[in-house]
């Protein structure tokens, strides 16, 4: 059996095309999101063996709702062993709710986050969930490439 923090036998079959295209999937939901002044527009996307296993965006389901939170609700028990694509670091503390999105993704045996741009320090002075995932066994890809698609929803509070 797999240990829950080992990442998936293809995770090192990846292609940076690959990277990029559920990226922009996950930048592109940032744009559904409602606009808040007191929360980030974040779109998040789980893919397991190359398929969407779940997907969501900022205030998709309650006025709470973090991205990735909605995307582990959708994808369950698949989201194990899957890479997670975030237009934003998930956080790593948050008022609305005991747990952040970094220990979600933790908890749930996703192999590898992968993000757009740095969670600005707006609602939270600690460091963003980085840390906490590789302190965790999971592998964080960073893609600056996406940042300018990352803050685009989020302009009002940049």
């Amino acid at each position: 059996m797999q240990h829950p923090k080992s990442p998936p036998p293809n995770a090192a079959n990846r292609s940076d095309a690959d990277d990029a295209a559920w990226m922009r999937r996950a930048c592109d939901l940032a744009l559904r999101c409602p606009p808040s002044a007191t929360a980030f527009s974040v779109g998040a996307v789980i893919v397991a063996d190359g398929r969407v296993v779940g997907e969501g965006w900022s205030r998709a389901e309650g006025p709470h709702d973090h991205a990735e939170e909605v995307a582990l609700r959708q994808a369950g028990p698949a989201a194990r062993g899957a890479v997670a694509y975030s237009s934003m670091e998930p956080c790593a503390r948050r008022a609305s709710r005991p747990r952040p999105c970094a220990h979600l993704l933790a908890d749930a045996g996703v192999a590898r986050v992968a993000y757009a741009m740095p969670e600005p320090a707006n609602f939270v002075s600690a460091p963003g969930g980085d840390a906490f995932l590789r302190e965790h066994g999971v592998a964080v890809t960073v893609m600056p490439e996406f940042a300018a698609a990352a803050e685009e929803p989020n302009a009002h509070l940049l």
